[in-house]
C-alpha cells in the first residue's frame, strides 16, 4: 500500500472513533457547536464510517445506497435518545483524488439526500430513529499531500475544510518503550 493511501486509511480508522471525530470537528468551530452535549460526547455524536442509507422509494429498484463521503456524524439528544436533524459528512481527500471529483462526491450525496431516507444504524444504535436529517454539512479533510488548488478551490466555493495530521496509531513501538514496558511486565 502506497504511503497516501495508508494516510487516508489511517484517518478513516481513526474517525472512525466518535471521539476522534468529535476532535475533527473541534477544527471547525462552527460545526462543533453543533454537538449537542459536550458532558455526554458519545452520546451525542454517532460516527458512521462508509454510511448506508435506504431510500424511502427504491430508484432503479435499489433502496439501499452507500453514500459517496467517507464518514457521517449523526448528531443525537443524549437525554431523549433521538437525532437532532444535524448530519455531518466528512469528505477526506483521497489519494489522486482532483478537485472536481471531490467536490462531485458531495454533490451527489445532496442529491440523494434530497429524497426519503432512513440511516442504516450499527446495531448499538438500532433504536434510535434514523429517518432523515433536515441539515446537511459538509467537511473537507484535506491532508500534506493535498495540492493546493485544491484547498483554493474548496475556499473558492466557500466550502469548510480542515488540515488534518495523521496519526502513528500503526508506527512500531520505540525499543526504549518497549524495553521499559517488558520491564514493568517482569
Amino acid at each position: 500500500m502506497n504511503t497516501h493511501q495508508h494516510q487516508y486509511d489511517t484517518l478513516l480508522c481513526h474517525y472512525s472513533n466518535q471521539l476522534e471525530a468529535i476532535a475533527l470537528l473541534r477544527q471547525y468551530r462552527p460545526y462543533f457547536e453543533l454537538i449537542p452535549s459536550l458532558r455526554r460526547p458519545t452520546d451525542s455524536v454517532i460516527s458512521l464510517p462508509l454510511p448506508v442509507i435506504k431510500l424511502a422509494i427504491a430508484q432503479d429498484n435499489q433502496n439501499h445506497i452507500q453514500l459517496n463521503c467517507d464518514l457521517a456524524l449523526i448528531m443525537c439528544d443524549p437525554d431523549w435518545k433521538v437525532k437532532t436533524g444535524r448530519e455531518v459528512f466528512i469528505f477526506i481527500h483521497r489519494p489522486g483524488e482532483d478537485f472536481s471529483s471531490l467536490l462531485r462526491r458531495w454533490r451527489q450525496v445532496e442529491v440523494v439526500l434530497g429524497d426519503e431516507y432512513y440511516w442504516l444504524m450499527p446495531w448499538k444504535h438500532r433504536n434510535l430513529m434514523g429517518d432523515k436529517g433536515e441539515f446537511h454539512y459538509p467537511l473537507f479533510v484535506t491532508l500534506d499531500y493535498t495540492p493546493l488548488r485544491i484547498k483554493r478551490g474548496l475556499e473558492g466555493a466557500s466550502l469548510p475544510f480542515v488540515e488534518a495530521e495523521v496519526p502513528e496509531i500503526d508506527a512500531p513501538p520505540d525499543m526504549e518503550e518497549a524495553e521499559s514496558a517488558i520491564a514493568d511486565q517482569n
